[in-house]
């Protein structure tokens, strides 16, 4: 068997040294084009939605109401210490400085951060620990995620998001919410993230 597919290679390899096939040339620059004005942002609800996460269209004033019709009456939120303070004053928000415990963490309704920008071809949040974006495990362990992305956040490519994005930076991608499947494919969701994903976009 292994002489038979030597020989097979072989003749291969000679078919193509007598007539080399023509080097192709893949234009890859076009999909890192600079932005003009926002990017596609209603292609952004749609694929965030298809990954069921719950979208909300809103107005930068209505960040805050929003966010409290997402949680029990008297319900909780933890939040990074820099998000803006007019995003939660309908609830009841802890601040995570100093660092809450995991425990903590998972005793909360929701946590709600800002993030470094959507990507409208994908349906993916990327989060880089900047501004309103707080740590890692603040994003990981609430069962609950509330993400606030502003219209002119969202890229309409992922070619353009890894242009933007800097790479020394924890970067953590979010397609809706956390989830797996076995073998027999039964979704399972909230395994090693949130169970629910609720993306506010301000326009």
């Amino acid at each position: 068997m292994a002489d038979a597919k030597n020989v097979v290679l072989e003749r291969i390899r000679e078919a193509l040294a007598v007539a080399p096939p023509a080097p192709v040339s893949v234009p890859r620059e076009y999909d890192r084009a600079a932005l003009e004005g926002v990017a596609d942002v209603a292609r952004f609800a749609q694929t965030v939605g298809e990954y069921r996460a719950q979208v909300h269209r809103v107005t930068a004033s209505q960040v805050s109401a929003t966010v409290a019709a997402l949680v029990p009456p008297g319900g909780c939120v933890v939040i990074p210490a820099d998000l803006p303070p007019e995003w939660v004053r309908d609830v009841i928000a802890v601040v995570d400085e100093p660092a809450l415990s995991n425990a903590d963490l998972d005793q909360v309704d929701a946590v709600v951060t800002g993030c470094a920008l959507g990507i409208a071809a994908t349906g993916t949040i990327v989060l880089d620990a900047g501004v309103a974006q707080g740590r890692r495990a603040l994003t990981l362990i609430p069962d609950h995620h509330i993400c606030v992305v502003f219209a002119g956040q969202v890229v309409d490519t992922v070619p353009q998001a890894f242009a933007a994005l800097d790479p020394s930076r924890p970067l953590t991608f979010i397609s809706g919410p956390s989830a797996t499947s076995d073998i027999e494919l039964n979704r399972v969701e909230g395994v090693h993230g949130p169970r629910t994903l609720d993306v506010l976009i301000v326009t």
